[in-house]
């Protein structure tokens, strides 16, 4: 399985960074992709660097190389996951605005009819939020919130991230063990 991994700058890019790590410890080819606030608050919500970040994907491209590979459709991959996705991401790929890779590589996605994924971050949601996940829902794009559920008893924030990546994972088939599966305990 080939993904391509988006990381914004929206707060929660540990769910970024735990996807890689699971992803890679699944044999999943990735291809990574950041935004320069995404590279910012890794600096602030963690103890990693891009570095480290970047390590973690099988090849890497800035968010401003419109002609890397994942910006064509010929380039084949499975499909792609944005953790977290901005609300200026969300906007860029409902309306059609391919300004960054992120962007372009989502529109790729979308054009070749593939599965994209956005773990979109933020609260409360405007109308206009709520109006670009909806036109996209209804696309197919499958628009999933890292929305804490307790039915597990999540004790950590690993946890709570792990489960957001397990839900990513599902909409893959990509087997895990990432959280416990209602009725399973």
């Amino acid at each position: 399985m080939r993904l391509i991994v988006g990381i914004t700058g929206s707060t929660g890019v540990i769910y970024g960074i735990r996807l890689l790590e699971v992803l890679k410890k699944l044999n999943v080819e990735t291809h990574l992709i950041m935004t320069k606030w995404a590279i910012k608050c890794i600096g602030m919500e963690t103890d990693h660097d891009a570095d480290y970040v970047k390590s973690l994907a099988h090849s890497f491209s800035d968010e401003g190389n419109m002609a890397a590979s994942v910006s064509s459709g010929t380039h084949k991959v499975d499909g792609m996951i944005i953790a977290p996705c901005s609300m200026k991401t969300l906007s860029s790929i409902a309306n059609g605005y391919d300004e960054t890779l992120v962007a372009r590589a989502a529109a790729v996605t979308i054009k070749e009819g593939r599965k994209l994924i956005l773990m979109v971050r933020e609260t409360p949601l405007s109308a206009i939020n709520i109006e670009n996940m909806l036109k996209l829902a209804r696309l197919g794009i499958v628009i999933l919130p890292p929305v804490t559920e307790f039915y597990t008893k999540p004790k950590t924030i690993d946890d709570i991230v792990n489960h957001g990546i397990g839900k990513c994972l599902d909409q893959f088939d990509i087997e895990h063990d990432l959280y416990h599966r209602w009725g399973s305990f």
